[in-house]
């Protein structure tokens, strides 16, 4: 890469997953639009042609009018041919099918535990740490070969699983997790300060502190200028703990996959006083199963959703007929900010601008009360090649309780993947808040759910 003028050109972006029918898009279209930035995007997937027609669907990019930067776009067929040269390494992939995933959500189910998500917690989060992590390891690996001084963003849930299975197999990688799920709640306190002061303001102006664990992040502090929105958030609370807000003037909202009231997060702040930051449906799944996911209908009860594998297989349908059209030319490219900051923490890297954005990292430290080395979720600041954690503090005394615990079954999780061992993975499965059965019906559903992915788990011994 060269600076010219203020602006960077030929840099190398690695896309592992290149094939993707959604996050692709959405970084090609964050590329497109920023203007300081120029160069070539390796494509590389497990699936060939979807990596091929993604490389033509973003050429085509930069012939639209609002394009403001050069990107060329190419299918490779080897990770080695991808990352050779790289300068960012961005992953997100799919462990697995939407078969194996449908494990995770639906076979809880007949035991009466229920999940809104199934990838990141509860016994289908943890299945898909099993499959996940070792295919990390190998992207990681491949990273320290072609590419060890690569800046890599990861999107792949579970993200602790995965930041800490790049981190177990290559210590020297410079290694991250993005979640947008803190930019929904700053969202809602914009709307909070709107509602209660009339006072407007973009989510990127509400500074909050961020401590947790990716998908259990809660804000310790937040505010805008000089005003604590702590307060108003109490008064939107008031308001709106009993209805919910947003998805609540649809009378149809049940049939939206990712439905949110916010009446989860409005309930967590009452009962504890601190405002958690992730959507519903994530923070559900953290809690214990009688708060939120006794059953479907306590679920629909706080305003939110059980997200189907059905819909999800429904929605790969209809994201692989868009990528025909794309692909075709039937349909343009559209071009829209998708509010994700991975393009900005480029920028900050390169030392175009400096950032404050919420990641996910081994803790050294910037949550004390938290174990060492577990993956964590705080602001950090990024600047010139340099990405330095922000000191959170301590979690809070009254969601200590429900954090530490999450971070203990992470850390037990990735021991399980490190030694290959399904009965150090069960102990960590038996463990998840969300667990309410008996031993007995623990241990015969752990088995049928490995049973049921089997073909990614031949790396895992049974014994102890």
């Amino acid at each position: 890469m060269e600076y010219v003028n203020e602006q960077v050109r030929d840099l190398k972006i690695a896309y592992i997953g290149g094939g993707s029918r959604g996050w692709a898009w959405g970084l090609m279209s964050d590329l497109a639009m920023n203007a300081d930035m120029s160069g070539r995007v390796a494509l590389y997937d497990i699936d060939p042609e979807a990596a091929r027609y993604n490389a033509v669907i973003g050429n085509r990019i930069r012939e639209l009018p609002d394009c403001r930067s050069r990107w060329e776009y190419e299918a490779v067929e080897t990770i080695g041919d991808a990352l050779t040269g790289a300068d960012f390494v961005v992953i997100s992939i799919m462990p697995g099918t939407f078969d194996e995933m449908a494990s995770d959500v639906h076979t809880p189910e007949q035991y009466g535990i229920w999940q809104s998500v199934g990838d990141t917690t509860g016994p289908g989060g943890i299945l898909r740490s099993l499959r996940t992590a070792p295919m990390m390891e190998q992207i990681a690996h491949a990273i320290r070969d072609y590419a060890p001084g690569a800046w890599v963003i990861n999107y792949t849930n579970p993200m602790a699983i995965c930041v800490r299975a790049l981190y177990d197999a290559f210590p020297q990688i410079k290694a991250f997790g993005c979640c947008h799920e803190v930019f929904g709640t700053q969202k809602v306190l914009a709307a909070a300060m709107k509602e209660v002061l009339g006072l407007e303001a973009d989510r990127s102006e509400i500074k909050v502190n961020v401590v947790g664990v990716n998908h259990f992040t809660w804000f310790t502090e937040a505010r805008y200028r000089n005003l604590d929105l702590f307060p108003v958030y109490a008064e939107f609370g008031n308001r709106y703990h009993e209805t919910g807000y947003g998805d609540q003037v649809d009378s149809n909202w049940m049939n939206n996959a990712f439905a949110c009231r916010e009446k989860v997060k409005l309930d967590l702040f009452r009962r504890f006083g601190y405002i958690a930051a992730a959507g519903d449906r994530h923070l559900a799944e953290f809690c214990p199963a009688a708060w939120y996911l006794k059953d479907p209908d306590t679920a629909h009860s706080y305003g939110f959703g059980l997200t189907t594998v059905d819909w999800r297989k429904g929605d790969l349908v209809r994201r692989r007929e868009k990528s025909q059209r794309l692909y075709d030319g039937a349909q343009a490219f559209e071009l829209a900010p998708t509010g994700e900051e991975g393009v900005e923490q480029m920028r900050a890297l390169l030392g175009l601008r400096e950032l404050v954005s919420n990641v996910n990292i081994p803790n050294v430290g910037q949550i004390p009360n938290l174990p060492l080395g577990a993956v964590v979720e705080t602001n950090a600041v990024f600047r010139s090649d340099s990405l330095q954690p922000v000191f959170a503090g301590p979690v809070p005394e009254a969601i200590h309780g429900l954090i530490a615990p999450i971070a203990d079954i992470q850390l037990l999780t990735a021991q399980a993947i490190r030694e290959r061992d399904l009965e150090t993975a069960y102990q960590a499965f038996v463990q998840d808040p969300l667990m309410t059965i008996s031993p007995i019906q623990a241990r015969e559903l752990f088995d049928r759910m490995v049973e049921n992915t089997r073909h990614y788990l031949g790396m895992y011994r049974r014994e102890a």
